[in-house]
């Protein structure tokens, strides 16, 4: 403990967070540096600097930054370019922001000379993971104090009690069970719920929980359709006007949420080992996936497409599992970037109570969709019907051939006709009469 002079904290102005500080000064005796960052969890962070004077930081020390423009651009739509989906379903909204804030951390740390970083996740969850493979990865001899792999403050009485003893302000609502009744994540491409009443898998969420949201069921009868305009792969404009990364996530979150798309339900599977469920709304990044999807379906190669789908899963699980700073992480990016060359034009969605339809994709220079060769209506030549007969038979080759084989096998296996059977009977009966015959004669003489 004594190796360590300066620590920098990433730190909320929570409860957890503000405990961690005091705990850190009194167990360590160090310096603390704090770091809060604005990813678009919609929370004003000036109480945070208070807090953080308030408990003695310097205000050299504290750092507060708005990374809503690095988060989209430089985490976000990569993640995006590859289509991710973690087993299938989950979007990555929290996965994708621990490297951003991670890697920060690893900055503020050299820039401040700190020997250590720290961090308020829990020795069960995901992100502890994913903080420190960022930290290793960045700063390989960095040290990494996690309080709650330490200390025995393991239940919200002893952290309110501990509060109470070193004179943490306490939000009142918290302090009289009054807060939210889940944990919560929020940033600008998601809100996630865990815990309370959701650790029962066959627990229906309330409908008052979903924050970005609303239900289906009280979205506008009457649907819209937006447009989407991509370059490279990323989306430059929405209705024709032009809008930064962060500006069109937001402007996403916004329309999904009033038409209640993008609310996920999932049980999914840590990478720490066990099962845990948790609530999801992403709505800009839900419509994000589609308008990708759809402007690749006619800008793509079909192996192209096929190898990104293979890739992708793989990719998903990197980036929950915390290796986006991971050599093959960057490897497998290079390819997913040089794949986007091509994928440019406009995608119109139409969004309806929790639903997203593709109605209309166009790509001015890029597309691969040629009406002259797939039209049913007569194509002037463009495609010779008579060539599908041989691409048919060298494709069934090898089924033939295996078809042949088993037909083989089948006559060696099958059993003996009646024929056969009749003439071995035949043959028997005429044996046993001669041997009859034979026995008559002897007895004479």
């Amino acid at each position: 403990m004594s190796s360590i002079k300066k620590v920098v904290l990433a730190y909320s102005g929570g409860l957890d967070t503000s405990v961690i500080l005091r705990w850190l000064q009194e167990q360590y005796q160090c310096e603390v540096v704090t770091f809060t960052a604005d990813i678009g969890q919609g929370e004003e962070l000036e109480p945070a600097r208070a807090k953080a004077l308030k408990m003695g930081i310097k205000p050299e020390n504290i750092y507060i930054e708005d990374l809503r423009e690095e988060f989209v651009r430089d985490f976000v739509f990569p993640m995006f370019r590859a289509n991710a989906l973690y087993e299938g379903e989950y979007l990555l909204g929290t996965s994708i922001a621990r490297p951003l804030i991670g890697k920060r951390l690893i900055e503020i740390a050299r820039s401040t000379r700190a020997d250590a970083i720290s961090h308020g996740a829990t020795g069960k969850g995901n992100d502890q993971v994913r903080f420190e493979l960022t930290a290793y990865a960045l700063m390989p001899g960095v040290k990494v104090i996690a309080p709650w792999r330490e200390w025995d403050l393991l239940s919200r009485e002893k952290l309110l009690a501990y509060a109470d003893r070193n004179g943490i302000p306490v939000d009142f609502k918290k302090r009289k069970g009054g807060g939210a009744p889940y944990s919560m994540d929020a940033n600008l491409l998601h809100i996630s719920y865990e815990g309370g009443v959701l650790e029962d898998p066959n627990t229906v969420p309330e409908d008052k929980m979903w924050r970005l949201t609303v239900s289906p069921e009280k979205a506008p009868n009457k649907p819209q359709v937006i447009e989407l305009e991509y370059r490279r792969g990323d989306i430059v404009a929405i209705d024709g006007q032009a809008m930064s990364p962060a500006q069109v996530l937001t402007h996403l979150n916004t329309v999904g949420g009033r038409h209640g798309i993008g609310r996920l339900d999932k049980v999914e599977n840590r990478y720490v080992g066990m099962k845990s469920r948790g609530c999801y709304e992403t709505p800009g990044g839900t419509i994000m996936l589609a308008g990708h999807r759809a402007i690749e379906s006619i800008t793509l190669d079909r192996e192209v497409v096929a190898l990104k789908d293979d890739l992708m899963p793989r990719y998903a699980r990197m980036i929950y599992n915390g290796y986006w700073f991971a050599p093959e992480r960057v490897l497998l990016q290079g390819l997913i970037d040089a794949s986007q060359g091509t994928v440019n034009g406009k995608v119109r969605l139409k969004l309806y109570k929790g639903t997203i339809m593709c109605v209309g994709r166009e790509s001015a220079t890029d597309s691969l969709f040629d009406a002259r060769i797939s039209t049913f209506d007569d194509d002037g030549g463009a495609y010779n019907q008579a060539d599908a007969a041989g691409f048919i038979k060298l494709n069934a080759l090898r089924l033939r051939i295996a078809a042949n084989v088993e037909a083989a096998r089948g006559k060696r296996s099958a059993p003996k006709t009646g024929a056969t059977k009749g003439a071995k009977s035949a043959k028997a009966a005429s044996a046993r009469k001669a041997t009859a015959g034979t026995k008559r004669g002897g007895s004479a003489r």
